[in-house]
């Protein structure tokens, strides 16, 4: 049984309508790739996912409850957490103020020093620079403290929005070992990346959405592999 399963979802800005019938699910403790060209929408299904956009259609299911209508703060509650893209942090934080604000769940708060070790141990980086101000931190390290603010909300289905954006090749290969490592743990997740590569290398499944709405799916092996495919939708 998925975990989250998006079904027939439709959404938007105002009168812009971006996502226009899109279907899919997370099976529990896999990584699941959505793809796509800019503009596509993949953004937007996070964000309609989350709550911070109302859908106008189609019905978004957590752990078998309708969740369409609940806003952002509900859904962290449940579990369900987004590391959104351009990482918003609090720049004039520390890191470590930052991971405190990441654990405002009151799910999370019971597993709060865990957590923090948790978090140190996989970004001992992060450890080094606990006092530092966020703004001071280099662009890769601001993305581990996003990762790692997301993890400290103890998440049953963590979304990611491009991780990779704007890092260099040694530190996205760093990233995504780091996503390997948190499935091997049981975490589920849902990673919305512009290296298609890379996102269907390290996932089991994979969805390309195109103009709103899902025109392929499979495991990402097969998607990867599909010369067809690599050409036509994912511009390889």
């Amino acid at each position: 049984m998925a975990i989250l399963e998006i079904n027939d979802i439709s959404s938007g800005y105002g009168e812009v309508q971006i996502l226009w019938g899109a279907t899919l699910a997370l099976e529990p403790g896999k990584i699941t790739s959505l793809v796509g060209a800019n503009g596509a929408g993949k953004t937007t299904m996070l964000r309609t996912v989350m709550g911070l956009v109302k859908p106008k259609g189609g019905t978004v299911t957590f752990e078998g409850k309708n969740v369409s209508q609940l806003s952002a703060h509900a859904k962290a509650e449940m579990g369900l957490v987004l590391v959104p893209e351009g990482r918003q942090l609090f720049s004039e934080m520390t890191v470590e103020e930052n991971l405190e604000m990441g654990a405002a769940p009151k799910r999370a708060k019971a597993r709060f020093d865990a957590n923090f070790k948790r978090v140190y141990e996989i970004f001992p980086r992060l450890q080094e620079r606990r006092r530092q101000k966020a703004r001071t931190l280099s662009g890769g390290e601001q993305q581990m403290l996003a990762v790692a603010r997301g993890i400290m909300a103890e998440p049953k289905v963590l979304m990611i929005d491009e991780l990779s954006l704007g890092l260099a090749p040694v530190l996205v290969l760093d990233l995504f070992h780091t996503l390997q490592k948190l499935k091997s743990e049981g975490l589920t997740l849902l990673l919305v990346e512009q290296n298609v590569q890379m996102a269907l290398a390290v996932s089991d499944y994979g969805y390309v959405l195109a103009h709103g709405k899902v025109d392929l799916h499979g495991p990402s092996r097969k998607l990867i592999n599909d010369t067809h495919i690599r050409s036509a939708y994912l511009g390889m």
